[in-house]
């Protein structure tokens, strides 16, 4: 499925609110996804609040280069009431 990110916010430590095409919104920790040489600079709270929404991937993207699928965030939100 195609799965468009619209929205995050952050929500405390590596928590962040989501907002997809879907309708479907919820939070995310990504805080134990943050291995590897690419995610390692994240474990950085200031680093890793520097994300944005890419306009054209419409998924979570930093300045150093890394990113998490949008169906990977889809597929492990926590869908709140």
């Amino acid at each position: 499925m195609n799965y468009q990110l619209l929205e995050a916010r952050h929500i405390s430590k590596y928590t962040l609110f989501l907002r997809f095409s879907d309708g479907v919104e919820g939070e995310i920790d990504l805080q134990d996804q943050l291995y590897g040489a690419v995610f390692e600079p994240l474990k950085h709270l200031e680093t890793f609040k520097s994300f944005m929404v890419h306009p054209e991937l419409h998924t979570l993207v930093w300045p150093n280069g890394a990113d998490f699928s949008p169906e990977f965030l889809h597929d492990n939100l926590r869908v709140t009431a």
